[in-house]
């Protein structure tokens, strides 16, 4: 699948640069797991968070791998899922008061970003 089809949706943004996005996503999603307190629910949501945040990426590479239009979408479809799960872990972090809510604006605007990016070409691989 070429570079062009993968990422109409994404304007001007290649696959290079998505794959650098959800790297970026996953070290700072790693920051803000490292980052105190250190309680036993933190590190409970924390591991979570590793576990969504990290394969964010690792499925977008596989995504880009896939072998056919049918592949694609459905591995495009678990990075979706693990954004959403990512974006469930760390709201659950600001809810429960580990960690204040106005810090991790940026993080989740970002999560937001890729998610709707995502979204976007699942939508475009259907048509």
């Amino acid at each position: 699948m070429s570079d062009a089809s993968l990422h109409r949706s994404y304007d001007t943004m290649t696959e290079r640069q998505f794959k650098k996005r959800t790297r970026s996503f996953a070290l700072r999603g790693i920051q803000f797991v490292e980052a105190p307190p250190e309680r036993r629910v933190a590190s409970v949501l924390g591991r979570q968070l590793l576990r969504s945040g990290t394969s964010v990426g690792a499925n977008y590479r596989a995504a880009c791998r896939g072998r056919s239009r049918a592949d694609l979408k459905a591995k495009l479809a678990v990075v979706e899922e693990k954004l959403d799960e990512s974006l469930y872990w760390i709201r659950l972090r600001v809810d429960a008061d580990i960690i204040a809510g106005d810090r991790v604006v940026p993080l989740l605007d970002e999560g937001e970003a890729l998610l709707s990016m995502v979204v976007s070409s699942i939508r475009t691989l259907r048509d």
